[in-house]
């Protein structure tokens, strides 16, 4: 590292000694003109202007112009490949939102139509639930009937015995005879007749 150092330091030390020549004399000699504004030099600095752009436009043309127009390229076709990326699934979303869309109404449909069946089913069901309570209620009916029927017919055949026993019991406390159970029975027949 030491030897390194060293040789840096005699180098720069070269250098200073040399520049601080190159000032003193600038400074002693006589003042020259600012180089790009010398006339004599302006036909070396035309030549190497020619000569420098020359070298930059072929530079520019031949390697920076074409990867540029590539890269240009490369993003164009890219930009043309996603949206057609972005259109194809744009209709196959709006295919997809289509067939959704009648999924959904064939759905509606066939829920209405099951619905329907459901409420004629359970229409049908409450019609001969109703039938058969209906007819349970008229076997009911006609069974109360036959009882009441049997009941009033009990109860006229009953009549006649009470209305004689009560004739009687009216004639005797009437009249203070006591009639046979055979006239009382023709008599409650005759007042019978006359009222039917």
């Amino acid at each position: 590292m030491t030897g390194v150092s060293f040789i840096v330091g005699a180098a720069y030390a070269a250098t200073e000694g040399q520049t601080n020549a190159e000032t003193e004399a600038g400074h002693g000699a006589e003042a020259k003109a600012f180089p790009p504004f010398d006339p004599a030099s302006f036909a070396s600095q035309l030549l190497w202007l020619a000569v420098t752009f020359g070298v930059f436009y072929l530079l520019v043309s031949r390697v920076v112009i074409p990867r540029i127009a590539s890269i240009l390229e490369v993003r164009r076709d890219r930009i043309s490949r996603d949206l057609d990326e972005a259109q194809r699934l744009k209709e196959e979303s709006d295919a997809a939102f289509a067939a959704y869309e009648h999924e959904l109404a064939e759905a509606r449909v066939s829920a209405q139509a099951i619905a329907n069946k459901a409420n004629e089913e359970l229409r049908a069901e409450a019609e001969a639930e109703r039938a058969s309570i209906d007819g349970k209620l008229a076997a009911r009916l006609a069974e109360a009937e036959e009882r009441i029927a049997a009941i009033r017919a009990r109860a006229l055949g009953e009549v006649d015995n009470i209305a004689s026993e009560t004739a009687g019991v009216i004639v005797q406390e009437l009249v203070g005879i006591k009639a046979s159970q055979s006239e009382i029975v023709d008599a409650v027949a005759a007042a019978k007749s006359k009222q039917a």
